[in-house]
């Protein structure tokens, strides 16, 4: 089951029925799913996700995913989880476009980086990050991950896949 987490300013809590409407603001955010390195879903297929969060990713215990709050308000989304791309496990991590440029991003990867390393034992994580997101790929630098390849979509866009190691601390 999918633990609460906590950081200085963050808890990680798995999503309720009632985030349902928050959830769905964040994915239709056309900037945020660009700077995710993916593209906008219908509005139907995000509700349809959030569904299955619910009732398959936590009724099956399939992997780790939360809302992210800040002083009582939504400012994100966290997941960890295996990744068919390459052997090991993936980190996604979005903010709110109105909470970022605060410090938050750094602390939302450190707290999926700490419960990788202390939860699940695991010396490295993988991220997907749009080539353009010069904000995330410095602090992706700055945890001193590695570039291990570009992913070219079909609509021409690139995403870097990088590896960061647990250990460090930001």
């Amino acid at each position: 089951m999918t633990p609460t987490l906590h950081t200085d300013r963050l808890v990680f809590a798995p999503y309720r029925p009632e985030d349902e409407e928050v959830f769905v603001a964040l994915l239709r955010d056309e900037v945020v799913c660009r700077w995710m390195g993916q593209e906008r879903s219908p509005e139907k297929e995000i509700r349809s996700l959030f569904r299955s969060i619910l009732t398959d990713v936590y009724g099956k215990n399939m992997f780790d995913v939360w809302a992210v709050w800040s002083g009582g308000a939504y400012v994100g989304h966290a997941e960890i989880k295996k990744t068919g791309n390459v052997d090991g496990y993936e980190a996604v991590a979005a903010l709110v476009r109105g909470h970022w440029g605060k410090g938050l991003g750094t602390e939302l990867v450190q707290g999926l980086l700490d419960y990788a390393a202390d939860t699940l034992k695991v010396s490295e994580v993988y991220g997907m990050v749009g080539a353009e997101n010069s904000a995330c790929l410095g602090l992706a630098g700055k945890m001193g991950s590695r570039h291990i390849r570009d992913v070219v979509g079909d609509d021409g866009t690139v995403t870097k896949m990088v590896v960061i190691p647990v250990g460090v601390r930001t």
